[in-house]
């Protein structure tokens, strides 16, 4: 059964999988913009996925609610349940055209997670890239406690993804233990988390959670440039007050492994539902929507 769709806007050309509601393919004028996979059900390392109702990990995947411990599935080998709940899932087709689509699945109630959710995503090319659009709706009775992320692993083409120059306005940075469990912010001025300047992706650091993030024209933006000037920008709204990083060497590309780059704009950090921060409760029937998308200037 066909679980992708495709749609396009001139030479703006998009693959969306059911599979995580991830973006398997973006390209503009030929240029790839995310790392493309092909693999039929859920996307290999979160590839491209919508990561609700939180992203990143929940430490032992416990946490309080009302004076209750809830233990979520472990979904992680280092112990964690990681990056929500429809990782895994397969989305229905809920509407689109030509140069749209909007997947949709919900959230019911489950382990360590005993709430009801409507959630959807719509991605709508435009001349130079995509919009993305989220929506989650509280179809439960009481408050819920919410956090959205996605996951795309981001190129420029056929560039190398460490001849890349990236940068990242984010003033904060997250102590990560070694179990990738946040201990605190730092100041980044001075560290190799300092990514505001522009650095190869891995020669500041190849992990991180960031926010403290500068806004400029209503939206937080990371980019990457190529060396020929091309420059691929991620922006997101302020609702996404964080940015996870991740620079691998093992993407699973066509011919084996290769680097690729994760720039993950988050509603809040890792642990959120263990710690609270920047968790959203939505009350019953009420909606959050909130974007972000991707762009090519200089193509």
């Amino acid at each position: 059964m066909e679980s992708t769709h495709a749609i396009q806007l001139g030479d703006t050309r998009a693959v969306v999988s059911e599979f995580a509601a991830a973006l398997r393919s973006l390209s503009v004028g030929g240029t790839e913009l995310v790392e493309p996979h092909t693999a039929f059900g859920p996307p290999p390392l979160a590839a491209g996925a919508v990561l609700v109702p939180w992203p990143n990990r929940v430490d032992g995947g416990r946490w309080n609610y009302a004076g209750v411990e809830q233990q979520l599935n472990i979904t992680e080998a280092a112990g964690h349940a990681v990056h929500g709940l429809l990782l895994t899932a397969r989305y229905t087709h809920a509407g689109g055209g030509a140069a749209s689509v909007t997947l949709a699945a919900p959230i019911t109630p489950q382990a360590g997670y005993p709430f009801t959710l409507d959630t959807s995503v719509d991605y709508q090319l435009t001349p130079d890239g995509v919009n993305v659009r989220h929506r989650i709706r509280n179809a439960g009775a009481g408050p819920a406690p919410v956090a959205v992320g996605a996951h795309p692993y981001l190129r420029i083409g056929d560039v190398p993804a460490r001849d890349l120059t990236l940068t990242l306005p984010a003033g904060r940075a997250f102590h990560l233990d070694e179990r990738s469990i946040p201990t605190g912010t730092f100041d980044v001025t001075g560290t190799g988390h300092d990514l505001r300047g522009g650095v190869r992706p891995g020669e500041g650091t190849a992990h991180g959670c960031f926010t403290d993030l500068d806004v400029a024209g209503g939206v937080v933006t990371t980019s990457l440039r190529a060396p020929d000037g091309r420059t691929l920008e991620l922006w997101q709204e302020p609702a996404f007050g964080y940015v996870q990083l991740w620079v691998t060497d093992y993407f699973p590309g066509p011919d084996g492994p290769v680097d690729a780059v994760a720039v993950e704009p988050m509603t809040a950090p890792p642990n959120a539902l263990r710690t609270g921060e920047a968790l959203r409760w939505l009350l019953p029937d009420e909606t959050w929507t909130l974007t972000w998308g991707l762009r090519l200037v200089g193509g």
